[in-house]
């Protein structure tokens, strides 16, 4: 009974979240807001969804305090490389941490590292846009890492693509809210003037990973065997994904 009220609350709140991105986009085509208000409204509400699913999950202190290390420890290199465009090594740090404890950690600091790090290089609604980027990051690297294992080749797949795909993402957002008109022309406009950053940022994924992947993957695996280790007769502690 519990796990059916379980579905049938996350049932509800992703109806909600389609019905208000469907008032958004009905605001859109009928020209009764323009496409910036529109886009951080959709980013706020997909944000929303993404902290109601954080407070319903089995978070702990042990668990907040690794969501804050990894998320400033993303921010803080996101910083430190700030002077090569495009080069992310928050990014590998953010999915890294999704691969290891799952898809709910992975968008927590995928979300603050954007957050975080825009307090010291500038914030903005490119912010919101950011934080979703991120987040999805973390949460396909959650999902990728469901076997308990870590599997190189995929994840330097998958690191490549989490760059292009956020640079997709940042695209959209800036062709919705910034270009006109909005046609194809103008799109591929958008996607060219960037195409070489977003390259940029998927090579650097792949390199970060490459190098630090299996390292990392190893400190952070022996770190969560620690955390939820549970004494004979002991089932009070279980990881935020279970």
């Amino acid at each position: 009974m519990k796990h059916y009220s379980g579905r049938l609350k996350n049932i509800n709140a992703l109806l909600t979240l389609l019905l208000g991105l469907a008032g958004f986009v009905y605001l859109g085509i009928n020209d009764l807001a323009n496409w910036a208000l529109i886009t951080t409204g959709a980013a706020i509400l997909l944000l929303g969804f993404a902290v109601w699913k954080f407070e319903n999950s089995r978070i702990d202190a042990r668990m907040l305090i690794l969501i804050a290390t990894m998320s400033a420890l993303a921010a803080v290199s996101r910083v430190l490389f700030a002077a090569i465009p495009s080069v992310q090594p928050g990014t590998f740090i953010i999915m890294i941490t999704g691969y290891v404890f799952g898809p709910v950690i992975g968008v927590a600091v995928g979300v603050l590292t954007a957050f975080v790090s825009n307090m010291f290089l500038g914030q903005g609604p490119w912010t919101l846009w950011q934080m979703l980027g991120w987040g999805l990051c973390g949460i396909v690297a959650g999902w990728l890492g469901k076997n308990n294992n870590f599997r190189l080749v995929p994840f330097l797949i998958l690191s490549g693509l989490a760059g292009l795909l956020f640079g997709l993402l940042m695209n959209c957002w800036h062709w919705l809210a910034f270009v006109y008109p909005l046609n194809a022309t103008t799109f591929l406009a958008t996607w060219a003037a960037s195409i070489v950053f977003d390259l940029m940022h998927a090579g650097g994924n792949i390199i970060f990973a490459l190098i630090l992947g299996r390292p990392f993957y190893n400190y952070l695996l022996r770190f969560r065997q620690r955390m939820f280790f549970q004494p004979a007769g002991d089932s009070s502690s279980g990881s935020p994904d279970s």
